[in-house]
């Protein structure tokens, strides 16, 4: 059965018909009910993670359907809302409510890097180093100044980011390093 069949060409959380599209529910198994059909409004939302709490009342709807993804997705929004009360009200089942705090738990463990002045970075921005600094093992100094383009983000350190200065891909401490 197709998205839009099951859902009616409407929202699955809250029932508008304009600008409809699939979205992934997170840290599902891929299964057919992992995606769920919803607005641009509550995708947006869910995206930015800047949730109106007046927009989602609709999940007092939603939490009650019988699509795995559409029930997980309301757990995981009314559980960022703080709606404690309706979170105690749902009834998933074990596999579904697996699922859903393995999301929650995924996005409270992710980790945030953020530079010398606090600025978020992300994989593939670009950096300025700060100030001089000795690359071990390499035998140069990385130059004040020098602009480091597409850093990666390694998994295992939350204060150093990955770049090639000079042809060498080194590890800068994100203390000695603003957002370009």
């Amino acid at each position: 059965m197709s998205l839009e069949t099951r859902s009616g060409v409407i929202c699955e959380l809250c029932g508008s018909n304009e600008g409809l599209s699939a979205y992934e529910v997170p840290q599902g198994d891929l299964s057919e009910d992992q995606s769920i059909y919803i607005c641009q409004n509550c995708k947006t939302q869910i995206q930015n993670d800047e949730l109106d709490e007046t927009h989602f009342n609709c999940l007092n709807d939603s939490m009650w359907s019988e699509v795995p993804g559409v029930k997980v997705m309301s757990y995981i929004l009314l559980n960022k809302l703080d709606r404690q009360d309706l979170v105690d009200m749902m009834y998933l089942e074990e596999d579904e409510l697996q699922w859903a705090q393995k999301a929650i738990n995924a996005d409270a463990n992710k980790v945030i890097f953020r530079d010398a002045n606090g600025v978020e970075l992300n994989a593939g921005d670009s950096i300025v180093i700060l100030k001089d600094l000795d690359v071990k093992g390499a035998g140069f100094t990385a130059k004040r100044g020098t602009t480091v383009t597409r850093i990666s983000l390694p998994n295992d350190m939350d204060d150093h980011v990955e770049g090639r200065v000079n042809g060498t891909k080194i590890y800068l401490k994100t203390e000695f390093i603003k957002k370009a």
